[in-house]
């Protein structure tokens, strides 16, 4: 019996040491994001085609926050779409 429960025991200490250890890591190494960029990746399409360049509408959403980049490069995102976004960068220039 000792023979099964002594490996559970190590490995289940393993597991709760590492777990622990990255609850840890979460709390103090988070990378802080514009919330800006979420708010308009939510807004883009989707697809992540990678036709307006970049690898998805993450990087899209990034250079069009941080560099000035412009909504029109998306080339599926709907005419109403770009409108609504155009008006969310203009309410909140950074």
């Amino acid at each position: 019996m000792s023979a099964i429960l002594v490996p559970i025991i190590v490995i289940g200490g393993l597991g709760l040491v590492l777990g622990g250890l990255l609850g840890l890591a979460n709390l103090y190494l988070k990378v802080e994001v514009d919330p800006r960029i979420e708010k308009l990746i939510a807004m883009l399409p989707g697809y992540n085609c990678g036709s307006c360049g970049f690898p998805g509408c993450s990087g899209l959403a990034e250079d069009i926050i941080e560099n000035g980049g412009t909504v029109n490069s998306c080339k599926p995102c709907s005419a109403d779409a770009k409108a609504k976004i155009n008006e969310f960068l203009k309410e909140n220039k950074g």
